[in-house]
């Protein structure tokens, strides 16, 4: 798939979401959709390969 830029429309139904969230669920929900959507993010960069965990979970001395 290249040249397709998928985040447009990654971007469009996340805000998709996080808007019916907030219309019909309240301030609690829209929250927890966007640290779920957040996390599920950073899980999937970390999968790909795109994002190194070790950096925030190692101790600097």
């Amino acid at each position: 798939m290249e040249g397709v830029q998928l985040w447009p429309i990654v971007g469009l139904a996340f805000g998709s979401v996080l808007g019916v969230a907030g219309a019909f669920g309240g301030f609690g929900a829209f929250v927890l959709v966007l640290v779920l959507g957040l996390l599920g993010f950073l899980a999937g960069r970390a999968i790909q390969g795109d994002l190194d965990l070790s950096d925030l979970f190692t101790r600097r001395t």
